[in-house]
């Protein structure tokens, strides 16, 4: 488990393709602590690591993962959000974020506010996600309040020091990011549409 609390950025050093899978090669100041094995969010999306060299930790992303999330458009060079699933005893700052991206979502709109940014991203509402005014949402593993949500976009506000520590400040109007809906409205929502 997650809360959208971002501990650090990493950089995608390599991309290899093995089959239908691909593996990344991320450099950050974590990566050095992290173990084989390990669930670690990148861009909100739940990665194992399989392995580990100097300041470079590898994950492997399977086709499903790489259809459903961001990670397909992953270049040398890109910014990935990076979490650790949280200890027992830790804090928990943000939101219950999964590490399971629930649908893809684009960049419609990023206003500069003069020391804050407003984005907008849309998404698909026929897979039956939902935003309410005020909720909870991932996105790219950042832990946001929903504002001005509609049917099928919302928006998010977002404070300089998450704009400097967060892939934030790397995404433009087209791109795609990744979305894991608040889990209590998911199921709020699954148990009025009737489904047990």
């Amino acid at each position: 488990m997650f809360t959208g609390i971002i501990e650090t950025l990493g950089i995608v050093k390599s991309i290899e393709s093995q089959a239908t899978n691909r593996i990344f090669g991320i450099q950050s100041s974590i990566s050095a602590e992290l173990k084989i094995d390990q669930s670690v969010a990148h861009n909100g999306v739940c990665l194992t690591v399989v392995g580990i060299e100097n300041q470079i930790h590898f994950v492997t992303a399977i086709q499903e993962t790489l259809q459903k999330t961001n990670l397909s458009t992953w270049k040398i060079g890109s910014l990935i959000n990076l979490e650790r699933s949280v200890p027992a005893n830790g804090r928990f700052d943000g939101h219950i974020v999964q590490g399971h991206t629930d649908q893809i979502g684009t960049c419609i709109e990023r206003i500069d506010r003069n020391g804050s940014w407003i984005f907008t991203f849309q998404y698909n509402p026929q897979l039956g996600n939902i935003t309410v005014e005020k909720g909870s949402i991932a996105v790219n593993g950042v832990s946001l309040t929903v504002v001005n949500s509609q049917i099928d976009r919302f928006s998010v506000a977002i404070i300089p020091y998450t704009f400097e520590h967060t892939n934030f400040q790397q995404i433009n109007i087209g791109d795609i990011v990744n979305l894991e809906f608040d889990i209590i409205g998911k199921y709020v929502q699954r148990l009025l549409k009737g489904y047990l």
